[in-house]
């Protein structure tokens, strides 16, 4: 009897979850899967069965329910996170019973952000992971290690750099202080202007997909950027970039004096900005100097 009781329970919770499930989807916020801030975030729906013995039960259910449901919907965004231009998290758990492993147990021990029973019997429980951090991240199940970090590449010599000339009232509705640090002295041997925080690249008009591993290259199809190039613990902790559609935001990781640069084109599936030879180079210089790329102080501009 006890069996068939458990039994009962258990089916009226699969019940609330197939009843709310359409309707949960429609009620997610569409940024769901936030860029900016790196986070995933949903909310969970449930109902209270029909057979519950008194509302203490009906609550302790439809809470169950609404946490299963919400499992639901975080296991269908992660899958589709795209790790790189090629791949989404769903091929990464296809090829690995480790990471298959990884991202469910990341997904089962979601934070619980808030929760609260409804007027009409049901229950609400909001759930976030994030997809970046030390641990408990996405990126601790995805992303790929190299085995040897390699170097930046040299400017193309061919090429002389691009001269900023930041117009923030041409490009955008808000200033950037560009003056908040007084240019440091160019390093020997070299035409560096010096004491820049953070690389912002401007790729708004070009239809850019986000991915947690972009990489930047120059018009001659060198990548100037990418996991390769970065500490993979760093990467994991900290993430490569940060996507807005506010410039204004970009300060937030690219520091109060970015270098800003416009993207010409994109590649690899829309995912990886690409700048002219003029402006990577002027990038690669001035990140000799400041260390900005090995920061992750990067932010691209949708």
């Amino acid at each position: 009897m006890r069996r068939f009781s458990r039994l009962v329970s258990l089916l009226a919770v699969m019940a609330a979850v197939l009843v709310f499930s359409v309707a949960s989807v429609l009620a997610s916020p569409a940024d769901s899967l936030n860029w900016q801030d790196s986070t995933i975030t949903v909310t969970g729906m449930g109902a209270p069965p029909a057979n519950a013995r008194n509302s203490a039960q009906a609550r302790m259910m439809a809470r169950r329910a609404a946490v299963v449901d919400g499992y639901r919907q975080l296991a269908e965004i992660v899958k589709g996170v795209n790790v790189d231009a090629e791949s989404t998290v769903e091929n990464f758990m296809v090829t690995s019973d480790v990471v298959r492993t990884k991202v469910s147990a990341l997904v089962q021990g979601a934070q619980v952000v808030s929760e609260r029973a409804t007027s009409d019997g049901g229950y609400e429980v909001t759930m976030k992971i994030a997809m970046f951090g030390v641990s408990n991240s996405l990126a601790e199940a995805v992303m790929p290690k190299p085995p040897v970090q390699e170097v930046f590449p040299e400017p193309v010599q061919s090429v002389a750099p691009s001269q900023p000339a930041y117009d923030a009232g041409a490009s955008v509705s808000v200033r950037i202080d560009v003056t908040a640090k007084a240019p440091a002295p160019p390093a020997a041997n070299s035409n560096a202007i010096g004491g820049y925080t953070g690389l912002i690249v401007d790729c708004r008009g070009l239809g850019l997909r986000p991915v947690m591993s972009p990489v930047i290259k120059n018009a001659g199809g060198e990548n100037i950027y990418g996991h390769k190039n970065l500490n993979p613990d760093f990467v994991i902790a900290n993430g490569m970039a940060s996507y807005t559609t506010d410039i204004a935001n970009g300060t937030r990781r690219a520091g109060s004096n970015p270098l800003v640069v416009k993207a010409v084109s994109l590649d690899s599936h829309n995912s990886y900005p690409v700048l002219s030879v003029a402006d990577a180079n002027r990038v690669l210089i001035e990140n000799k100097t400041a260390g900005f790329l090995e920061k992750t102080n990067v932010v691209f501009i949708r």
